[in-house]
């Protein structure tokens, strides 16, 4: 089988260094080259035709996230990018996603060569997951002429309010790779008086943060990252803070977050199993599922769970979808009640919201 050809793109010489060292201590790919900036990377891609590239943020000569752009517009290819665990990095990183990066590795910013090497299995396994995974190209307008008029920004689109809805629903998201494009492309969708909405994405420590302030900019209800104990309230998203697990649970007639430590589950913290199956005890029938694109299984077995408890489940289809593991698992389980196309998700579940509207499915 041939191996995955990997070009690697950091100003950092003992960065580069140590990822060529990593990438060819692994069978299954190869380092093929090295790149100091974007613009030797440039002629890199062009000579050896890599199959993933990982890409530094912060570059010389060019931005990381313009030659981001450039190379998803011109010749889109899976790119695993190498952040700085900063606000600055975590936001870049955001927006590298946005723009059509598969995943990030969160560098550190002291005792980089230790800290990258215990990052070893991590990167790989992202490399592998970049190769395989569906590559979106980025529709960017193209730059107005000197002189002429910017474009006008797109008109909002209006989404029709659910009226009087029932507090007792909760929806909730599991996601993983390609996941924080396909969490917005839901949240977006939903009106300022949807239930509330409990999501679990796969993170690490520093990002989600940044990731609940960027949701709350774009949508209409409010998103936020959860806190131990708070309320969970119509109307709100609440992201699972990376490192930590989410759950949901009862105070008398509220539901509450639980935000906890602890071990990782299916190799995750947070974990959507962690969440689904909260869900499924507290919320029962009155839960409405959602799994996005991402790696492995997690949340796929929680998410029958929830179904056999009264929850209906929405499962992203194989083509919308950057990688369709957790979804497949969920699938392959039995977990889904629909499997849609990630355009089609929000509105069904608005449709299901108001034939249902009013009705609370406790369970006696």
């Amino acid at each position: 089988m041939p191996k995955t050809r990997v070009v690697v793109v950091d100003d950092s010489a003992l960065v580069r260094s140590i990822l060529t060292e990593i990438i060819n201590k692994q069978t299954d790919m190869e380092c093929v080259g090295a790149a100091a900036d974007p613009l030797i990377a440039r002629e890199m891609i062009r000579n050896l035709n890599p199959d993933v590239i990982t890409l530094d943020v912060e570059m010389p000569r060019m931005d990381g996230l313009d030659f981001l752009s450039r190379l998803m517009r011109l010749r889109p290819m899976p790119v695993v990018m190498v952040s700085t665990l900063t606000e600055r990095g975590a936001e870049v990183t955001l927006k590298a996603l946005e723009l059509g990066a598969i995943d990030f590795v969160a560098k550190p910013k002291i005792g980089v060569a230790d800290g990258m090497r215990q990052l070893a299995q991590d990167i790989t396994d992202k490399i592998r997951i970049a190769a395989k995974a569906q590559i979106r190209r980025a529709h960017a307008a193209p730059a107005p002429a000197p002189g002429a008029p910017a474009a006008p920004a797109p008109a909002p689109v209006s989404i029709a309010s659910l009226g009087r809805m029932s507090t007792e629903k909760i929806i909730f998201i599991g996601a993983s790779t390609g996941g924080t494009e396909a969490t917005k492309d839901v949240l977006v969708n939903l009106p300022a008086d949807c239930p509330a909405v409990v999501i679990t994405q796969h993170m690490p420590p520093g990002f989600t943060r940044s990731y609940a302030a960027r949701l709350d900019g774009l949508c209409k209800i409010r998103v936020k990252e959860a806190e131990d104990g708070e309320r969970i309230l119509p109307g709100h998203g609440y992201i699972a803070p990376g490192g930590f697990h989410l759950s949901v649970e009862r105070s008398g007639a509220n539901y509450v977050a639980r935000v906890q430590d602890g071990d990782p589950i299916n190799r995750h913290k947070p974990s959507v199993e962690a969440l689904f199956l909260s869900a499924a005890k507290i919320v029962g029938p009155n839960a409405i599922g959602i799994m996005l694109t991402g790696m492995g299984a997690d949340g796929a077995k929680a998410m029958k769970v929830m179904k056999d408890a009264g929850a209906y489940n929405y499962v992203q289809d194989e083509a919308s979808c950057v990688v369709f593991g957790m979804p497949r698992e969920a699938i392959n389980a039995g977990a889904a009640d629909e499997v849609l196309p990630l355009s089609q998700i929000a509105g069904r579940v608005l449709d299901r919201l108001r034939a249902t509207s009013g009705i609370s499915l406790n369970r006696v």
